[in-house]
């Protein structure tokens, strides 16, 4: 029965289908679960998705690089979704506007903070200099982060799982952040959970409200400017 079914995996993992299917069936069968835990933090669709991957991939002995040979595709999406969340900003355009200083204001220091608190920590605990230039642009979202980390020389892949670990942190423990510190205006939660938690807190915010995305959606994409474009001046003078 075991060698019957090694010869089927073997069969289908030669299609880039394969990579493809399982990307959605389990980011499907996330949601499934999420939705019966009543939108429960801890069962974020991605981090559980994530984890059913990696064990099949586990499991079967799967190369990372045969299982992307079909999920780029779903990769490639990530650009044009990212600009398509401009549409529900733009339902908040003229709350927007009224708020256009003390948001960039926000932008500039979570930005900063995102980066050089990752740095600083990482270097504390005694963390590589191709690490630390990895960690920098975590809080960005992946497509972003990943050319940053390369222009700046860091590991684009360690970029990528310390991205989307971020992510998912963010997503989970917002909740909690925000309760504690008695925050409830969804225009400042969204926007901070989109500085901290890029994409993944961006989808956790629309979650909550369109209201709540949409500054979350705005955040995202002005973090990832903003960082691509202090990040290249800041690390010659934080790592020498």
């Amino acid at each position: 029965m075991n060698a019957r079914f090694d010869e089927i995996w073997v069969y289908l993992s030669a299609s880039p289908l394969l990579g493809l299917t399982l990307t959605l069936l389990a980011y499907q069968g996330a949601v499934y679960v999420n939705r019966r835990c009543r939108g429960h933090p801890l069962a974020n669709p991605v981090l559980l998705a994530v984890a059913a991957l990696v064990g099949l991939l586990w499991l079967t002995d799967t190369p990372y690089a045969t299982y992307f040979d079909g999920a780029q595709f779903v990769h490639f999406l990530l650009g044009p979704a990212t600009v398509a969340l401009a549409i529900p900003l733009y339902a908040q355009f003229e709350r927007l506007k009224r708020l256009a200083v003390p948001l960039l204001g926000a932008l500039l220091v979570g930005s900063l903070t995102a980066a050089l608190s990752a740095v600083a920590i990482g270097g504390v605990l005694g963390a590589s200099r191709a690490t630390l230039l990895s960690m920098a642009p975590k809080s960005v979202t992946t497509p972003i982060a990943m050319g940053i980390a390369e222009r700046i020389g860091g590991l684009p892949s360690l970029t990528a799982v310390l991205v989307i670990c971020t992510g998912v942190v963010g997503a989970i423990g917002a909740r909690y952040v925000y309760r504690a510190l008695h925050i409830e205006d969804d225009v400042v939660r969204g926007f901070a959970l989109g500085i901290a938690a890029h994409g993944i807190g961006t989808a956790r915010a629309f979650e909550e409200s369109e209201q709540m995305g949409a500054f979350a959606a705005l955040a995202m994409g002005l973090n990832g400017l903003t960082t691509a474009l202090l990040l290249p001046v800041l690390i010659p003078w934080l790592l020498p």
